[in-house]
């Protein structure tokens, strides 16, 4: 049954080697006087083939495989003059294999990702506002279809949030493109019946940088040996009275805290390859209102009160568009699934062939799972996915 599936495998993953043959950029047009004026269309597809050792069987125990799409969204981005905008849709449909669980999935969405207004008044003060992603880790601020290993941390998204938030950002560089900073004003928490207030929750993010740098307000996992960078970050987020530690009663509401420190290093060395390091820690801090009589159901679980980080390496051949990565990440949560204090330790590893850079690649990264106490709804678990990332 093994060699069976093992097959399986093999041959599902080659089928979508096949499928890489050729790929374009997005159309482009341009309008006004001199073409001052920019539009550009993008489709980005991360098409996936997912093993999971579990999930599957009247016991939940067999395996389950799985294709479907990690992201299916299409992108339009304008610029005129210092005004820009950008906006992104996406649709997901019956996903089965999830981050720790197997389920039908029989859900389908359709969502505005991203619609944001950006303008520029000068390198050193730039404004965004509309729907993009908050200002803390740098690991959600990493470009989707950008990053090092498969994908971001399924633990690092902040409570009360998705990777995205409403609201208002200024950014620039300064001190000729060493520092950085970002301050944000953002929605947070939207639940305005199970929150004690209705509150903003604001983020300030600053980074130095070193080397070639980087400008930009989308981070990336890997530059593929095209720049040599040093980037050491850090950030702050709060939102005062986000839950309550006792929701029957609606007492001990509690504030949102969270800070967290990231390091990014890339340097290619000429006939030898180009060498990735990143890593990053975040504390996200609800006053210990897991501790309360009848405890908001958010302030526990995967994307409740938690600290751990990740540290993830790459090495990529000089010669060969071929870049294999090695992730690890630990994570120690207040509470999952009944289990108080649970520690969750999460490893990967895999590689990279860029076929036409980040517009057409073939990720295959196989992790393990293990959780310090199992529970009855997490179990640990083995995972195998090769993803084709298609940029048209």
């Amino acid at each position: 049954m093994i060699s069976f599936r093992k097959c399986n495998i093999a041959a599902s993953v080659a089928s979508l080697v096949l499928m890489a043959t050729t790929a374009f950029a997005g159309p482009t047009w341009t309008f006004g006087p001199d073409d001052e004026g920019l539009l550009k269309l993008d489709y980005k597809g991360q098409f996936q083939l997912d093993y999971r050792d579990t999930g599957s069987g009247s016991g939940g125990d067999d395996d389950t495989m799985e294709f479907n799409f990690r992201r299916n969204r299409i992108a339009l981005m304008g610029a005129y003059g210092n005004l820009g905008i950008y906006a992104q849709t996406e649709y997901t449909e019956d996903v089965n294999v999830g981050p720790f669980t197997v389920s039908d999935g029989s859900s389908n969405t359709f969502q505005m990702l991203d619609a944001q207004i950006r303008y520029k008044f000068n390198d050193a003060f730039r404004v965004r506002a509309g729907k993009f992603k908050y200002n803390l880790t740098r690991e959600n601020l990493e470009a989707c279809e950008k990053p090092l290993t498969l994908d971001r941390s399924v633990l690092i998204r902040a409570p009360y949030v998705s990777t995205r938030d409403k609201g208002v950002a200024v950014w620039g560089n300064l001190f000729n493109d060493i520092f950085q900073y970002r301050l944000d004003v953002m929605n947070g928490r939207t639940d305005s019946v199970s929150a004690p207030d209705s509150n903003f929750r604001y983020s300030g993010r600053a980074h130095v940088t070193f080397l070639d740098g980087e400008k930009g307000y989308g981070y990336k996992g890997t530059y593929m040996g095209k720049k040599k960078v040093i980037t050491l970050g850090a950030a702050y987020s709060v939102e005062q009275d986000v839950a309550y530690a006792d929701c029957t009663n609606e007492t001990g509401a509690v504030d949102y805290k969270a800070w967290t420190v990231d390091l990014f290093a890339e340097y290619p060395i000429e006939g030898i390859g180009t060498f990735t390091l990143s890593t990053a820690y975040v504390d996200y801090d609800l006053d210990d209102a897991y501790q309360g009589a009848d405890p908001d159901s958010g302030v526990i679980g995967v994307n409740g009160e938690k600290n751990g980080g990740y540290t993830k390496v790459a090495y990529m051949l000089p010669e060969l568009p071929l870049q294999f990565f090695f992730r690890a990440e630990n994570w120690s949560l207040v509470e999952l699934d009944g289990v108080y204090d649970q520690e969750i330790d999460w490893y990967g590893g895999g590689f990279n062939y860029y076929f036409r850079g980040q517009n057409l690649k073939l990720t295959v990264e196989y992790s393990a799972v293990e959780f310090d106490t199992e529970s009855s709804n997490y179990e640990d678990f083995d995972s195998l996915t090769a993803q084709l990332q298609v940029v048209f």
